[in-house]
């Protein structure tokens, strides 16, 4: 792919810079992790030591000291933050936050510790959180026996969507033939499949992945499967054919998402579920998501050379 802008470049920096290239706070939180992403592509494009001698510390202690807990997610009286999984990727979304980086890690330093890992545990919440029957993640072990008013399952669209752009951000970074890519090729291509079946006629996803009548637009699952199928597509895990009109209907409903002072609308507010939304919202994390099918979209839509 080509290179950024100068101006992306230097703001990466910046901020990585102004973290002092650390981490969040919390040593073993998968969110906090996400942003070691950022300072590995830096230290991949001519940034300081620092950026990688920094990732390299955070997940050392995150291998040589792994958590000690069960995946059931359950709230205790102090609140969701003490949730004692959350040590772990005990909820779907972790699956986009920490095991990129911790295999890019691998690939940067040749330690393939911090791979076998992020795959270890990678396996261990697919196994938890996955639905067999129909091939989408529960967000968390508290959703395993809710249902709606016409009892079906709840699938949140964006917790999936954080697991299927997470694959696509993986997938490249496993060894080509290895177990762990033909397995998780074979993932995304059977989540694929379920939620190709999913998309409304106006292109986006319900919020509520099995719920679309009456739903809104969704911006933030929309973006990451948009960007997912899209990538699919690009990198010949998906046939053209089949996929890349659902990446197109995706994108033309991202494209109507955008208001008339130019922010994006219609992402569903921090949440762990499927809520309401209006054109109005928006947040950093659907403007990523965004982002990044626009860059598979631009791929997608380039001329065959």
């Amino acid at each position: 792919p080509a290179a950024p802008p100068p101006r992306i470049k230097d703001a990466i920096m910046a901020m990585g810079r102004a973290n002092g290239w650390r981490p969040g706070e919390k040593p073993y939180f998968a969110d906090d992790h996400a942003i070691v992403q950022s300072y590995l592509w830096v230290a991949a494009h001519g940034g300081p030591p620092q950026a990688l001698a920094s990732a390299k510390t955070t997940f050392d202690r995150v291998v040589e000291k792994p958590a000690v807990t069960t995946l059931a997610f359950a709230v205790p009286p102090e609140g969701y933050g003490a949730t004692e999984c959350l040590t772990r990727w005990c909820w779907c979304d972790a699956l986009f936050m920490a095991p990129p980086a911790l295999v890019e890690l691998s690939r940067q330093s040749g330690d393939a510790r911090y791979r076998a890992f992020a795959m270890k545990e990678f396996w261990a919440t697919t196994d938890f959180l996955l639905d067999p029957v129909e091939q989408l993640y529960y967000r968390d072990s508290r959703f395993f026996e809710r249902r709606d008013p016409q009892r079906r399952k709840q699938f949140w669209a964006r917790g999936n969507g954080w697991v299927f752009a997470g694959m696509a951000r993986i997938i490249p970074l496993l060894p080509k033939g290895s177990a762990d890519r033909v397995r998780m090729e074979g993932l995304f291509r059977r989540m694929a499949a379920k939620l190709k079946t999913l998309q409304k006629p106006d292109g986006y996803w319900a919020p509520s992945l099995l719920a679309p009548e009456a739903s809104p637009p969704e911006s933030s699952g929309t973006g990451f499967f948009t960007y997912g199928m899209a990538w699919g597509v690009n990198s010949g895990v998906l046939p053209r054919a089949e996929y890349a009109p659902v990446a197109k209907r995706g994108w033309a409903a991202l494209e109507r998402a955008i208001q008339r002072d130019g922010r994006l609308g219609w992402v569903q507010q921090v949440s762990d579920r499927p809520d309401k939304v209006a054109a109005q919202e928006t947040q950093y994390y659907g403007v990523g998501a965004f982002l990044l099918a626009a860059t598979q979209i631009a791929a997608l839509n380039r001329p065959a050379r």
